[in-house]
């Protein structure tokens, strides 16, 4: 699996007002991005995917739209890894703990399904320090 977003050739990005409506249209769109990659929506990773975008993509609608009116999804892809970053201009980064802690509500279920697909998750910040992206990256 190809260890970081960057390395990865196939590129797509979607921006949406920061409104309940993105997170039907994100999964749509990744769906879509997905089939237009060559990935089958019957491959047994694109179920646990779309769970975390829609959590991800609700946490910056609700959490992050006071400060963000746009939630950003940013796709990459290779021949053996699918990753995504879902990005708001909110400073606040939140920490992702890992499911043995029990702690951190919906990131905690973000990082166990990541986990359980092998993958990986990270928090960036932005330059400014006014925004970050939540990264998943899983193999294919």
């Amino acid at each position: 699996m190809t260890g970081r977003h960057e390395a990865l050739p196939l590129r797509h990005v979607l921006t949406l007002p920061a409104m309940g409506a993105a997170v039907r249209t994100a999964r749509e769109t990744t769906e879509q991005v997905l089939v237009e990659w060559g990935v089958s929506l019957r491959h047994p990773s694109v179920d646990p995917v779309l769970l975390i975008l829609s959590e991800l993509v609700t946490n910056s609608v609700r959490h992050a739209a006071v400060l963000s009116p746009t939630v950003t999804v940013l796709y990459a892809a290779g021949r053996d890894a699918f990753a995504f970053g879902v990005h708001d201009r909110h400073p606040y980064e939140p920490a992702l703990h890992g499911p043995a802690t029990g702690t951190g509500g919906g990131l905690a279920t973000v990082v166990e399904l990541t986990l359980g697909l092998g993958g990986t998750t990270a928090v960036r910040k932005d330059a400014d320090g006014r925004g970050k992206s939540i990264w998943i990256t899983v193999p294919l």
